[in-house]
């Protein structure tokens, strides 16, 4: 019976493998642009009838109390049309990113705002970590980073279902630097790329239920508290970067010139305070465009959080971001 099923399942991963390649094979026939319309109008024509739409419009009223039914749920469904743009957009990751560093006047697809802090990153000889969100086409700061050799790490979640996230990861690897999955034991790795200069980009958005409490959209949030350590530890730049989709298919990156993260009273980095300050960056990315984050997600889980957490999070000062001047 064991066998039954382990078979069973090998079968099952092989024909989603074969329609996912089929379905981005059919999506690259129709080309970048009308792979993203298509993507973007399924998904948010069906939002209405995906169950953890509650969650979206949830969010969004908790964030922005007040606001007209109307609008709480046009962002819901433009979110969901950037996930579905999302989602189709991976059949033509290599290709959409044609920006031209030596030549930023030529049209093109994709422009960049603070190119020079890559560069700079690049040619510092330290360390140094990345942070960002869930916003517009998430993946393409990793594809800038390798297009113009900046040793990269990028840290990732991978899908729940194995066979979509190994197409996802085939996808990413062939478009992007390194790779490291968020599980067990990648702490290890990720600290390595460190120590041998190199930089680790990571996603801080999500629910982690090890983590630290910040404020994020008004709310407690638990929150990765990675980067923090690492900032403490290897006394490295820290930047911010995003991604905004704009209009007629094209995308601007935004990379941050370096935080100056809050320290303790030894002068070392405070790790919950560094974390307070990359997501108080964050939380001004989504809040300048709503329509275009991960809401879906259930970020605020508040019964996972202790009393005296809670307790201190009501009493503690907002977290304004301070850059070092560049």
């Amino acid at each position: 019976m064991r066998q039954a099923k382990a078979l069973a399942a090998r079968i099952g991963a092989a024909i989603t493998i074969g329609a996912i390649r089929a379905l981005f094979g059919f999506l690259r026939l129709l080309g970048p642009d009308r792979s993203s319309d298509l993507g973007g109008w399924l998904l948010r024509t069906a939002s209405p009838l995906i169950p953890v739409n509650r969650v979206a419009l949830a969010n969004i009223r908790a964030t922005f109390p007040g606001m007209p039914d109307r609008e709480v749920k046009r962002i819901a469904r433009a979110a969901w049309e950037n996930l579905g743009r999302v989602a189709a957009e991976y059949a033509h990751l290599k290709d959409i990113f044609d920006y031209d560093y030596h030549n930023p006047d030529r049209p093109s697809r994709v422009e960049v705002t603070g190119i020079e802090h890559f560069i700079a990153l690049k040619d510092d000889a330290k360390p140094g970590l990345i942070f960002s969100a869930h916003l517009a086409n998430w993946e393409l700061p990793a594809i800038c980073a390798a297009t113009y050799d900046l040793e990269t790490t990028a840290v990732f979640r991978a899908p729940n279902d194995p066979a979509i996230a190994a197409i996802v990861h085939e996808i990413r690897s062939g478009a992007m630097g390194g790779l490291a999955a968020a599980r067990q034991g990648a702490a290890f790795a990720m600290q390595g790329v460190l120590e041998n200069g190199g930089h680790l980009g990571m996603l801080i958005d999500q629910h982690f239920t090890r983590g630290v409490v910040v404020p994020f959209l008004g709310r407690p949030a638990l929150t990765n508290p990675i980067l923090g350590k690492f900032a403490r530890r290897f006394e490295c730049p820290v930047h911010g970067v995003r991604v905004i989709r704009l209009p007629n298919r094209r995308f601007r990156i935004e990379l941050t010139p370096p935080l100056d993260l809050p320290r303790d009273a030894a002068g070392e980095i405070d790790v919950r305070g560094a974390m307070a300050m990359m997501t108080a960056v964050v939380d001004g990315w989504v809040r300048e465009y709503p329509e275009q984050w991960l809401w879906m997600h259930r970020r605020w889980r508040p019964n996972m959080i202790p009393a005296d957490a809670l307790a201190a999070f009501d009493h503690s000062p907002a977290t304004v971001p301070v850059f070092k001047a560049t």
